[in-house]
């Protein structure tokens, strides 16, 4: 048996890996699907002071008080960048990291560091326009998180909940000089918008020791697009470290 521990993107929330933690469960796998700080059924709790520091510490809390070593984690999007700080603080509670569709950050790299200088200042200005200065609001239109169907929008929409902008401007700061030595898998899904962080990504999976490179023929929201292809995926690594 295995350890998952699956931390999801911006503005969503545990809720969306719904859909793959039973394919999970039924061949004995242990799961967690913890939500950040100001988001799902935690959106009560957000504040203009969430930073990316503070949905590190939401993971480790989960390592430390649920005693789990030997973990698969999983960071999809912008939990890619919150991975790879919880990786860096428990190296040794990790047994591989697998970055579904999002970046590995370096040190001193916030989450917004990874897109083009016009979006940043998109978000910004609407961060200031309809986040009250301090939120980014969820899109209306779900097309780029892949999601199409008619009722994937119906349940996905109500569920997406603004994201505390701190989280994608503070600089990932990386505290153990050994670093995390474990095997690393970049899933990258081949139907999302091209972009160049994501061509990073799959230039060094590929070339890289150390590293796997995996494809899944969907849209960015994996776990709600192609839950069961996910979790075949997530079953093969985990397979890899025993």
């Amino acid at each position: 048996m295995s350890t998952f521990v699956l931390v999801h993107g911006s503005m969503h929330g545990g809720w969306c890996w719904k859909r793959v933690v039973p394919w999970l469960h039924a061949v004995g796998h242990h799961v967690h699907a913890p939500t950040l700080t100001g988001l799902g059924e935690r959106v009560h709790l957000a504040h203009s002071e969430i930073d990316l520091n503070t949905h590190i510490q939401d993971i480790v809390g989960v390592l430390e008080y649920e005693d789990l070593d030997d973990v698969v984690l999983v960071g999809h999007s912008y939990g890619a960048v919150v991975v790879t700080g919880v990786a860096d603080r428990l190296p040794a509670r990790i047994a591989q990291l697998v970055y579904l569709d999002g970046a590995e950050a370096a040190d001193g790299q916030a989450a917004i560091d990874f897109f083009p200088p016009e979006w940043r200042a998109a978000r910004r200005a609407l961060v200031d326009s309809e986040g009250g200065g301090w939120q980014m609001p969820p899109p209306g239109d779900l097309s780029g998180f892949g999601i199409t169907d008619t009722d994937d929008m119906t349940w996905v929409r109500p569920r997406l909940a603004p994201q505390p902008f701190k989280t994608f401007t503070q600089p990932l700061r990386l505290e153990n000089a050994a670093g995390f030595g474990g095997a690393k898998t970049f899933v990258a899904c081949t139907e999302a918008p091209r972009a160049g962080w994501r061509d990073e990504m799959t230039g060094r999976a590929r070339a890289e020791r150390g590293w796997r490179y995996r494809e899944l023929a969907t849209g960015h929201d994996a776990m709600i697009t192609a839950p069961k292809e996910l979790a075949a995926l997530l079953l093969e690594v985990a397979q890899s470290t025993q």
